[in-house]
């Protein structure tokens, strides 16, 4: 599934893109993930969590650099994952990149997320709010952790992402699938004023 998201950061370019360089630093800020091996030479070791209702998913697996371009500030990620109880796989190739912009700097990510087992049985819908909301609080986390390197704080004293999963997530994804459905059947259809 694809999945495209573009956000804003208030800090200049070169910032952002030094952030991004710092693989640990990302990792802090995508919600239920966490570093556990630098394999070295652009690879990673870790674990992601994502749990809605009665349905979580632990996944073990790595993450690796497969392009950086410094001049175009563009870098690529391919990661996957085998949940810890053998219930499903996931694949992802993540595109980032990064363009000043007024305020700040403009980030833009491609995902394509491949799911298969217990985590595809999410629907290709709901899947697809769910890992926009996570994109959303990883913009969020990133802004926050920059706005600390700004101001001569600590990045690692800023709140650390919260894990992936909860209430609050399957809430914000219900409301994008429910706007997305009145965007599509009941607007069109509105009765003109008279």
């Amino acid at each position: 599934m694809q999945i495209t998201n573009q956000f804003g950061v208030a800090q200049p370019l070169e910032a952002v893109w030094d952030f991004f360089g710092d693989v640990p630093q990302v990792a802090a800020c995508l919600p239920g993930t966490e570093l556990t091996t630098d394999l070295g030479d652009d690879r990673f070791g870790g674990t992601v969590s994502i749990g809605l209702g009665p349905i979580k998913l632990d996944f073990d697996g790595g993450a690796e650099i497969t392009h950086r371009d410094a001049q175009a500030r563009t870098i690529s990620v391919a990661a996957s994952g085998s949940d810890r109880k053998g219930r499903g796989e996931a694949t992802l190739t993540l595109d980032a990149s990064l363009a000043p912009a007024e305020d700040g700097t403009t980030v833009d990510v491609a995902m394509d997320l491949q799911l298969s087992g217990a985590a595809a049985q999410f629907g290709r819908g709901l899947a697809s709010d769910i890992t926009a909301v996570l994109l959303n609080d990883f913009a969020a986390n990133v802004q926050n952790r920059l706005a600390a390197v700004a101001t001569g704080r600590d990045p690692d004293q800023v709140s650390q992402a919260q894990a992936a999963g909860g209430v609050a997530i399957g809430v914000r994804a219900a409301r994008m699938g429910l706007a997305r459905v009145v965007r599509r059947f009941v607007l069109p259809y509105r009765p003109e004023a008279v």
